[in-house]
């Protein structure tokens, strides 16, 4: 979409279609795309193996990798009219806590502690979220070794998790997107719409039936109105 500016995270459990996604917006808008670098974590298979074992090589090793990434995204990102970048800095928080204990958490977070959380810091986050069953089916389908071990429970988990951090998040609108029934690589209709919802939340004018923003719709269900 010619014009169109702006930083974008797309967020989402594993499965989910983020990059997916991503790579349509840098495909169709030529939108600069920052991926997270998970395959080249050289600890990831041995951690789906063995998460008590491997968890604190594989959790710094992310810590490193995505904030040098995000640092070196941050210092060009003004070259690019618009930037879409498949995770959050934040999302290292989030994994650190599910994988680390004792010694081995309070020594990440110290190092978590020198740098800036965020250093991308986006116009919006778009959440997808699909049913667990969903995405163990999807998991399936990739056919990724290290993946398939993968239980229920850690992606229900990791699921409540990410909902929490947007209970508290403030550094930009939350809009989650649900893809169970999507399929926005073979369908037109569904693609447009996608694009459709990101573009009016990029110009400031929500397409009819695009997601309010988490907060604003928390708040509403508190309050009322």
């Amino acid at each position: 979409m010619a014009g169109v500016r702006g930083l974008i995270v797309i967020e989402g459990l594993i499965g989910v279609g983020k990059t997916t996604l991503c790579r349509i917006l840098e495909r169709d808008w030529g939108a600069r795309l920052v991926l997270e670098p998970a395959e080249d974590n050289p600890f990831l298979a041995e951690f789906y193996a063995d998460p008590q074992r491997f968890a604190f090589p594989a959790q710094m090793f992310y810590l490193a990798n995505r904030y040098a990434q995000q640092v070196a995204a941050r210092q060009t990102s003004l070259f690019h009219p618009l930037t879409v970048c498949d995770y959050l800095m934040a999302k290292d928080g989030i994994f650190a806590e599910m994988t680390l204990t004792g010694h081995e958490l309070t020594l990440y977070q110290r190092f978590a502690g020198l740098l800036d959380e965020e250093p991308l810091r986006p116009d919006f986050v778009v959440f997808l979220d699909s049913e667990t069953e969903v995405i163990r089916e999807r998991i399936a389908r990739r056919g990724i070794s290290a993946e398939q071990v993968i239980p229920a429970a850690y992606l229900d988990d990791l699921r409540e998790r990410y909902h929490r951090l947007w209970d508290r998040w403030d550094l930009c609108p939350v809009h989650v997107v649900r893809t169970d029934n999507v399929d926005y690589v073979t369908d037109e209709a569904a693609r447009a719409n996608v694009l459709a919802m990101i573009a009016g939340w990029l110009d400031g004018k929500p397409a009819p039936g695009a997601p309010e923003p988490v907060r604003e719709t928390r708040q509403r269900a508190l309050f009322g109105g």
